[in-house]
Formats: C-alpha cells, sequence, structure tokens
C-alpha cells in the first residue's frame, strides 16, 4: 500500500492541476511560504493550516487526501439525518411519536407528510430527562436484536442531526428509504458508510452508504410493562394507558 504521506503529495498535486493552477498561484489561494514543488515531490509535509485551507477552499475531504476514503469532496459525506418532521401539542410543546411495526412500513416513504404524523398517537413523557430533545417510540420487529430486545417491545430513541455525534456502536432505530430498522451502528473510518449489526448471530452485518439513510433514532430506553409477564408486549392503546397514568401520576407528585 502506498505510504499515505506520499499519496497525500501527489493528490495535493493532483488538486493544483484540478484548478488550473501554477504553483505560485496555489501558494496564494492557499496563503502559504511553503516552497509547493516540495510538498508535491513528499519532501515537505502538509501543514494542519495547508489542510484547513484545503477544505475550506476546495471542499477537500482530509480521509480522501490520506487515501483512507474514496470521497474526495467533504460535503458528500455530511448527510443531515435529523428528524423530517416534528409534532407539537396543544400547548405548542413538542410530544413523542408512536410508530408501531404497521406504521413502520409507510414510515420511510411519509417521512415529510406532515398529514401522516398526525394520524400516529402521540403523547407527552413526564419525566425530565425526555425533555430539551426530540425523542420517538418505536416497535421492534423480528428477533434480530435478541436478547437485548423482543419482537414487539417498544423503545424510546433520541434524534440524532449527525453521525458525528453519535458514540460509536450504539443501538439505533435507523430509517432507510425503504425501512426501519433497529441495529447496533457501527462507524466506519470513511465516513461515507455503516455497518448495521444484529445482536442475535444468525442475521449477517449489513453495510450501507450514508446517503442511503434519513433519519437515525439513539435508542435510550425501553419500555417494560409487566416484570412477572416475560415476554408480554404493550399494543398502542395499553402503551397510551400506561403513560397517561404516569403523566397522572408525576403530575399528582409535582402537586403534592
Amino acid at each position: 500500500m502506498e505510504n499515505s504521506n506520499a499519496l497525500a503529495a501527489k493528490r495535493f498535486k493532483q488538486i493544483r492541476e484540478t484548478e488550473g493552477a501554477t504553483q505560485k498561484e496555489f501558494a496564494d489561494q492557499l496563503g502559504i511560504k511553503n516552497n509547493i514543488a516540495d510538498i508535491e515531490r513528499g519532501r515537505t509535509k502538509i501543514t494542519g493550516y495547508t489542510l484547513v485551507k484545503l477544505m475550506q477552499n476546495y471542499n477537500i475531504n482530509p480521509l480522501w487526501l490520506y487515501g483512507f476514503s474514496a470521497i474526495k469532496n467533504a460535503n458528500a459525506i455530511q448527510t443531515d439525518i435529523s428528524p423530517k418532521i416534528i409534532t407539537l401539542n396543544s400547548e405548542k410543546n413538542e410530544n413523542m411519536i408512536l410508530v408501531d411495526v404497521k406504521a413502520a412500513a409507510g414510515y420511510p416513504t411519509n417521512i415529510q407528510d406532515r398529514h401522516w404524523y398526525t394520524e400516529l398517537p402521540a403523547f407527552d413523557f413526564p419525566l425530565p430527562q425526555y425533555r430539551n430533545a426530540t425523542f420517538r417510540g418505536f416497535q421492534v420487529q423480528g428477533d434480530s436484536m435478541q436478547p437485548h430486545l423482543k419482537p414487539n417491545e417498544w423503545v424510546i430513541a433520541k434524534a440524532i442531526d449527525s453521525i458525528n455525534n453519535l458514540s460509536n456502536k450504539r443501538i439505533c432505530v435507523v430509517v432507510l428509504k425503504d425501512s426501519v430498522l433497529v441495529k447496533e451502528l457501527h462507524k466506519l473510518p470513511d465516513l461515507a458508510t455503516i455497518k448495521l449489526i444484529s445482536l442475535n448471530p444468525s442475521y449477517p452485518e449489513i453495510t450501507i452508504q450514508i446517503d442511503e439513510v434519513q433519519e437515525v433514532w439513539e435508542v435510550t430506553s425501553k419500555l417494560s410493562f409487566d416484570i412477572h409477564s416475560i415476554g408480554e408486549t404493550a399494543s398502542i392503546h395499553e402503551l397510551q394507558l400506561a403513560m397517561q397514568r404516569l403523566t397522572n401520576e408525576v403530575n399528582n407528585l409535582k402537586n403534592n
């Protein structure tokens, strides 16, 4: 494999030639006094300042420059994965939408349809840890995340606006263009692809491009309803009743 510094020198020259600039012109554009010829020959390493100017002036992905990514354009690896729609209650406060297995089938195609969201059940979660962020409830489909998550159980997940802001190897709800998956998300060095891992070893890992992802929600908690009934799951109606009871209990505590 070619030395990363040698490759960086070669690609540095490639950027200059693509811009149609002479070595002097390129130095002026970058605002540096270094001998461009020495950088292109690999005699002088690219400084941090020069790297920043390459990113600012030419939108260069530094991982591409050193051979760790096939994506040259830095903007190509920036994908908005934040929620496309949020909903508010009658008091104009953000509430939590519930997406069951049936609704998940239509979620990718209706992701920007505000009317579609109004047909989904929603509630206010009274606990303070679910404030100051966007949360959504999702029902787990299938057994790919066993033993941690059982089929038809519910998880609460927090919206993520960028993969860069997500810790590695976190269980997430990943909304693709044609499906909604609950998986452990592994970030890869090139920043343009991710791996989705099932905790159940019977399922193969999935490698996808970031631009295939519409939304990512980091799972923060799981809802349990009957500790004595192993495997019992809750319907949408039961879930809403449980949330209403919890809301009433919290409000009663505040008033006492």
